[in-house]
């Protein structure tokens, strides 16, 4: 999902509630003027008035009222494709509950709403001016495809009249970019329809490469079962959304979204609940734990920095290789960053794991460099591995948004390079500080199993899935099970 679409999904909410905030301060301005409609006298009375503070927080209450209507009713999908006239509809709908729901408070707790009139005029102003807020997100998100900002790059798979139909659509619609369709067929014969053909089918690779797909959607019917598995398992490794017209194949995951796109329903595979509000959400706990954790731990850092450098010479941190360049890990979708970790080695002798100590790899056959019992640990650098302390200046990586809390293990870029296919999906999230992998085992773990439980955990996130992981590092790293 694109951040342009994340952000103005999520600058719905404020905008919502500024805009129902202004409805009742407007509401209760236009009150006091008693004759606003001409011909009428609507007396006020200004003993039954609340104060500005009892008004503002019934305003604020109310406001947040709305936005959770809103939210249950999927109002703030971050993939929005509802059409305005719906969108509109569904406002004066949910608007109207909302006002019924605000006179049945009233109504139960027998209190005094101290103007009808008042009322009206906020169910009117809030129609009106989420509308107008909306709108404007709909005009600054059309801007942001003119200048080619958040537009999805996407090829059809298909020549038939289905596909055709589709092309068409999609070719109007601004956070599309149609790239073209590829044929089944190795032979293409132009000039049939009107729609661009960039291909066939097997070389569904070169093609992704070079036009930097980023969506694909199947409208043939005739593709064959053992051809659609390779194709959506393809779309795993390659980190692409596969989108199908639905009655073309069964489900072939739990994970579906069901959408409409240009008037046609269709069925996305999810390889993960890690994308829009899920993406946002455990973004917001990474920020927010990793920032207390920053604080609360300060003391030890400076006592760990201080273990470090008494034990033995050199840096703090472990971010340079022996030749002096930077130690970096492949983070999702294959992006390179810098990776923070507290010293545990002797100065200048991490490229030993290639050569005199290659012998001592316990993990040989798999990606992995992993070596029992390693001398160039120093004293200290053991006591940090054994209650995983090194570990915690990777804090920093979760903050700056390059690693999670909880994720696969950061694997270094020559160890990424000797992945089979499969094991690919792994970058389709960020990298994290623990995991399911390690909270099973740890170092200990065979790597294949590592994978099958990091595919687990990718294909079956949630939050309480996150804070159960945590809370078992808690006592994985107590029983120093593993510990490398």
């Amino acid at each position: 999902m694109k951040k342009s679409e994340i952000a103005l999904g999520i600058l719905r909410i404020p905008l919502d509630f500024g805009m129902a905030l202004l409805a009742f301060w407007l509401a209760y301005k236009l009150r006091l003027y008693s004759d606003l409609v001409p011909g009428f006298y609507f007396p006020v009375d200004l003993v039954s008035f609340p104060s500005a503070w009892q008004y503002l927080q019934l305003s604020i209450f109310s406001s947040l009222g709305l936005i959770g209507i809103f939210a249950l009713n999927q109002m703030y999908s971050l993939r929005s494709t509802s059409r305005v006239g719906n969108e509109f509809m569904k406002i004066i709908f949910l608007s109207s509950a909302w006002i019924m729901l605000i006179i049945a408070y009233y109504f139960v707790t027998r209190e005094f709403f101290f103007s009808r009139l008042v009322l009206g005029y906020i169910w009117i102003l809030t129609i009106f001016l989420t509308t107008v807020g909306r709108g404007l997100i709909r005009i600054l998100q059309i801007y942001l495809f003119k200048l080619n900002i958040g537009r999805r790059r996407v090829i059809l798979i298909g020549t038939n009249s289905l596909t055709e139909r589709l092309y068409k659509k999609l070719k109007k619609t601004p956070s599309y970019h149609v790239l073209g369709c590829l044929s089944l067929d190795e032979t293409i014969s132009p000039g049939k329809s009107s729609l661009k053909i960039i291909g066939p089918l097997n070389e569904l690779e070169k093609i992704i490469t070079k036009y930097k797909i980023e969506e694909i959607i199947q409208t043939q019917t005739n593709i064959s079962e053992a051809h659609a598995e390779k194709l959506i398992e393809f779309c795993r490794e390659h980190h692409i959304l596969y989108q199908f017209v639905p009655d073309i194949l069964q489900l072939h995951q739990s994970h579906v979204d069901i959408f409409n796109i240009a008037e046609l329903p269709l069925i996305a595979l999810k390889t993960t609940p890690l994308d829009g509000w899920g993406k946002v959400s455990k973004r917001t706990f990474d920020i927010l734990f990793s920032g207390i954790l920053l604080i609360l731990l300060t003391p030890l850092f400076m006592l760990i920095a201080l273990g470090i450098k008494l034990d033995s010479k050199g840096p703090i941190l472990f971010t340079q290789k022996d030749d002096g360049t930077a130690v970096k890990r492949v983070g999702r979708y294959g992006e390179l960053f810098k990776f923070y970790k507290f010293r545990t080695m002797k100065e200048k002798t991490d490229s030993l794991r290639y050569t005199t100590l290659a012998e001592k790899n316990h993990r040989k056959g798999s990606p992995l460099v992993k070596i029992k019992n390693d001398p160039r640990v120093t004293r200290f650098g053991s006591f940090l591995r054994r209650w995983s302390l090194d570990e915690l200046a990777q804090l920093w990586n979760v903050l700056s948004g390059d690693m999670s809390l909880v994720g696969p293990r950061a694997h270094l870029p020559e160890e990424v390079d000797r992945y089979e296919k499969h094991h690919k999906f792994l970058l389709s999230i960020k990298p994290g500080i623990t995991g399911l992998a390690q909270v099973n085992g740890r170092s200990d773990l065979d790597f294949e199993k590592e994978v099958r439980l990091d595919t687990y955990y990718i294909e079956n996130w949630s939050l309480a899935l996150d804070i159960k992981i945590l809370f078992r590092t808690i006592f994985v790293v107590l029983g120093g099970k593993g510990a490398d």
